[in-house]
């Protein structure tokens, strides 16, 4: 554990106890996210993405649990926390950016009470003083018009409105870290690209780090520093963004890659997109060795037999038998 990281998570794995077996939807995640980072977890439906998250910060639906693995934050081990334990860490320490913005909005108050509610909560201030800094959160992630919106409901403002207001929620306990799970995905794509240009700019602002969870990697190659990819709970690759876009090494990020539609190509009508075949395989029918195998274009014996574990090749690290091959076939360098 590095102390320059503020959230070091290692080895995690989430465990669900079933009649048909132990299901392991996250094992042996680990990354890291320094203050200030943006630190992206991508790939398809199934991969552990959002359970990873949900862990994290102890919101996992029962009987699911954490297995093994440590989570450290500011090094601090907040992973074995209980849970009145952990709801002091949550929103102070931590907050959180949920996909539905309705959600995490009470309907029947204003978002200035929520806001003012949630300041005093987990900060030592009045009631006017919070709701000051309630106004002054709305200001922040650019509500127009914020004094007369305080006493708004949510159901007034639009669907990017709300998620502002969400940020702002995330944000007004002044947290060290946010989780942010898939919070444009409802959004259209303008909207989108406003509300993750205001996260970013105010993690920034603010040295907050982001663990920003989504199914897009064109939201990941336009919004975070590093990238982790995950398939059927594991890591499949991670490392710098603009590094793993451009020179993918994982033959599923490859996959993740071409399937993403390229703004600069759009006036090419030959270009078409890359499919994946086959889809996540379920937890109960994990393939032997690599669970990427079946659907690999690049599968070797090896990979059905051996599950790969977490190398560092190129720019980037991969789990995938492809490091060991590539640097086994390698010419040796001359002795003298």
């Amino acid at each position: 554990m590095s102390e320059n990281n503020l959230l070091d998570v290692k080895d995690l794995v989430v465990e669900i106890p079933t009649r048909r077996g132990l299901l392991q939807p996250v094992n042996g995640v680990s990354f890291s996210i320094a203050a200030g980072e943006i630190v992206g977890v991508v790939g398809e439906s199934g991969a552990g993405k959002s359970i990873t998250g949900a862990a994290l910060i102890g919101l996992l639906d029962k009987p699911a649990r954490i297995g093994s693995g440590t989570v450290h934050l500011n090094g601090k081990l907040i992973s074995s926390l209980s849970e009145a334990q952990l709801r002091t860490v949550r929103g102070r320490q931590i907050g959180t950016v949920f996909q539905d913005p309705l959600t995490s909005l009470d309907p029947l108050m204003s978002v200035g009470n929520q806001l003012a509610e949630t300041a005093m909560a987990h900060l030592e201030i009045s009631r006017s003083d919070a709701r000051k800094k309630a106004l002054q959160a709305l200001i922040d992630v650019g509500i127009p018009a914020a004094k007369t919106r305080l006493d708004a409901y949510p159901h007034e403002f639009s669907g990017g409105m709300r998620q502002r207001v969400v940020i702002a929620l995330a944000l007004i306990g002044e947290p060290d870290l946010i989780i942010a799970d898939e919070p444009t995905t409802a959004l259209d794509v303008s909207v989108q690209a406003q509300v993750l240009m205001l996260l970013k700019r105010l993690c920034r602002e603010r040295n907050t780090g982001v663990m920003l969870i989504t199914h897009d990697m064109g939201v990941i190659a336009e919004t975070t520093d590093r990238v982790v990819v995950l398939y059927a709970g594991r890591v499949a690759e991670i490392g710098n963004t603009k590094e793993v876009i451009t020179a993918s090494n994982h033959p599923y990020t490859k996959g993740l890659v071409g399937a993403t539609p390229n703004p600069s190509n759009t006036d090419d009508e030959n270009v078409r997109l890359n499919q994946i075949p086959g889809s996540m395989p379920g937890l109960l029918s994990l393939p032997t060795g690599c669970p990427f195998n079946p659907r690999c274009n690049e599968v070797m014996e090896v990979c059905k037999t051996t599950l790969p574990v977490l190398t560092p090749y190129k720019q980037s690290t991969i789990a995938c038998h492809l490091a060991s091959h590539h640097a086994s076939h390698l010419p040796s360098e001359k002795t003298s």
